[in-house]
């Protein structure tokens, strides 16, 4: 049977395995600033989890009872859960800085500066150190004026404890919100840059979220429980924070950060290239200063048209590994004008491509039923037969397997 002493066992020796994994990754991978003052939040983190079991093991404060190991989990886990989430905030906070009103550019953004990559804001950085001085305030508050000894389970403390855990939730759904409009931001200027899909690197992000999301739920459950049932939701944890840091080291020494931060430079540089022909036509036409510039005028649009007419009768897209800036460049026009021209159509870079090169994919395969997939891939400008297969199916839900058969028996 699984004691709670073997679970707390467990989790010191977990935590201990992760800190030593975070303390040797190849620092050397880990380019930019951000990255690694992510690793040494997530190091720290890590740490703490690990003092905190380690205490609770030694000083048996569970079996002294709930009220006694709730005081030592509020003040361990939030500075710990706080550390968690800013990192991972950390890795996605430039991305909305960069690709920020990317829909509609306004003229007065000229005039404001524009937020460093990887700045977070006061409220970000001082919400959880907010919530751990008010909710240890309050326990000394309650344990002073209850008159009874520290460890004592009294009315007072444990009201002063459910307050904190109330307040460790809404900490947590703070940055629980943070993160998720930081990603959609992120994907945005990911499928505004590349000419495939790229969602796969920030998937342990997505899952990274949910799982701080119920870790806000979960965490109290367990330290006001008691049973079985608090043990169940201790393995949940303990196998989310594995995943959680995990999956970051894996990231970290990946190529997604640089993918990531061009993405991000190139959605700040189409933003620029915004504010100045808006500037522009502001001073031509004396038009007043917050007119959208991401609504191109129909003569822009009609030129912007022909421009991309003639770029696709020469097989442009048919290019491999196109991105975006060099797509605008081979058609002749700002990578803004193509930005908010295929905005205008309801369409990312990323599906816009994989439109074009599914349509060329058909017709080379009536034209060529001979061919396999490793050529019609490269003649269409995929990166590969399984990035073909892939996106084919996605499109028109078939593989290109089945609809050369399709169009065989036709």
């Amino acid at each position: 049977m699984v004691t709670l002493q073997m679970m707390q066992f467990t989790a010191v020796v977990l935590m201990l395995l992760l800190t030593v994994k975070l303390l040797f990754l190849r620092g050397r991978h880990i380019k930019s600033r951000q990255a690694r003052q992510a690793r040494r939040l997530m190091t720290g983190g890590t740490m703490l989890l690990a003092l905190h079991f380690a205490l609770q093991l030694t000083m048996g404060l569970r079996l002294m009872g709930v009220t006694q190991s709730v005081m030592l989990n509020l003040a361990m886990l939030i500075p710990a859960s706080y550390f968690f989430a800013r990192a991972v905030l950390l890795l996605t906070s430039s991305s909305s800085v960069a690709t920020r009103q990317n829909e509609q550019v306004l003229l007065r953004s000229l005039l404001r500066p524009l937020q460093r990559h990887g700045e977070l804001s006061l409220t970000d950085q001082w919400t959880g150190p907010a919530v751990w001085m008010v909710t240890m305030a309050m326990l000394a508050v309650a344990a002073l004026t209850d008159g009874q000894p520290l460890l004592s389970d009294t009315l007072e403390l444990r009201m002063a404890e459910k307050a904190g855990a109330v307040l460790y939730m809404l900490m947590q759904g703070y940055y629980t919100w943070r993160h998720s409009s930081s990603l959609v931001a992120m994907r945005h200027a990911l499928s505004d840059y590349y000419d495939r899909d790229t969602d796969g690197m920030l998937r342990w992000m997505q899952y990274s979220i949910i799982g701080l999301m119920l870790l806000a739920l979960m965490v109290p459950m367990a330290i006001f429980g008691t049973g079985t049932w608090m043990l169940i939701i201790a393995f949940a944890i303990y196998f989310f924070l594995f995943y959680l840091v995990d999956s970051f080291c894996f990231y970290l020494v990946s190529p997604a950060p640089e993918r990531v931060q061009a993405a991000e430079q190139n959605a700040t540089e189409v933003k620029e290239e915004a504010c100045r022909e808006q500037a522009a036509m502001s001073s031509h036409k004396g038009t007043e200063e917050g007119t959208d510039a991401a609504l191109l005028s129909p003569e822009v649009t009609h030129e912007v048209e022909q421009a991309v007419a003639a770029w696709l009768a020469r097989g442009g897209y048919r290019q491999t590994g196109l991105l975006q800036p060099q797509a605008a460049q081979d058609i002749g026009i700002s990578r803004y004008r193509l930005t908010a021209w295929l905005h205008q159509r309801g369409v990312k870079y990323t599906e816009w491509m994989a439109q074009l090169r599914v349509e060329e994919a058909k017709r080379t395969i009536a034209a060529h039923p001979d061919w396999g997939n490793d050529a019609v891939a490269q003649h269409c400008g995929f990166a590969d037969r399984t990035v073909l297969q892939r996106t084919f199916k996605k499109i028109e839900g078939i593989t290109p397997q089945k609809y050369m058969e399709n169009h065989v028996e036709y």
